[in-house]
């Protein structure tokens, strides 16, 4: 039975970018495999509104490892009073690795949101950057595009699904929206963590969905996207 898309719904895609493929800096597991799918999905124009979001990292980003010396890639610290993961340097601003992925046409995206270009603040969620020095959580801008246009549902896919995909979808749901994960179209960092991942889904009342269950478009889908950047 095919999973209705409301008139008031939209597509998320998060960081589906190079540096979270193999060989990238940050690569997720067979994180190149939902680049098809999602190819497929935007060809159908099944969404009235569809928004990507971009890590964008100045080359001195606080999460980067290389900033803490001494540190190393994927270890731990206190920042801001919460725990943050240190990082590979990934996606920093202007470079290959950063650039949304070139197999796919960006031109049938309505919206891109670029987050984690202020350096001194983590960014996983598409809808608010992490705790910041004041401790506060800033918005990217995501959440008041979606309301201008009467948005009350999402449907969420890309990488990688137990970091910035899982963060999407739990500020969407903090948000009020009815959100679901295409799972098919997400990849996680290591596959150990699908299971927990799923139950964490599950226990914030997220629909875990594979695309090939979305149903037809209800409407005639409009001709030509435009594309609009957060700058």
């Amino acid at each position: 039975m095919s999973h209705p898309i409301s008139r008031r719904a939209a597509l998320i895609l998060v960081d589906v970018q190079p540096d979270f493929m193999p060989g990238g800096a940050l690569a997720c597991h067979e994180g190149d495999a939902i680049i098809p799918g999602i190819r497929r999905l935007l060809a159908q124009q099944q969404f009235q509104h569809v928004v990507a979001t971009q890590d964008w990292h100045p080359a001195d980003h606080v999460s980067f490892a290389r900033s803490h010396p001494g540190r190393q890639p994927f270890e731990r610290i206190p920042l801001y009073g919460h725990a943050q993961t240190l990082w590979p340097a990934h996606c920093v601003q202007g470079t290959a690795g950063a650039a949304l992925h070139p197999d796919i046409d960006w031109s049938l995206v309505d919206k891109i949101i670029r987050k984690g270009d202020d350096p001194l603040v983590d960014s996983y969620s598409g809808f608010r950057e992490n705790h910041g020095p004041h401790g506060r959580r800033p918005g990217t801008g995501l959440a008041e595009w979606l309301r201008e246009r009467g948005v009350g549902e999402v449907y969420l896919a890309g990488l990688a699904r137990d970091v910035c995909v899982l963060w999407t979808a739990q500020d969407a749901v903090d948000l009020g929206y009815r959100t679901h994960v295409l799972w098919d179209l997400t990849r996680p960092v290591t596959p150990e963590s699908d299971i927990p991942t799923r139950i964490r889904y599950d226990q914030l009342g997220v629909e875990v969905l594979d695309s090939s269950e979305l149903g037809p478009a209800p409407w005639a889908a409009p001709a030509n996207h435009a594309l609009h950047q957060r700058l």
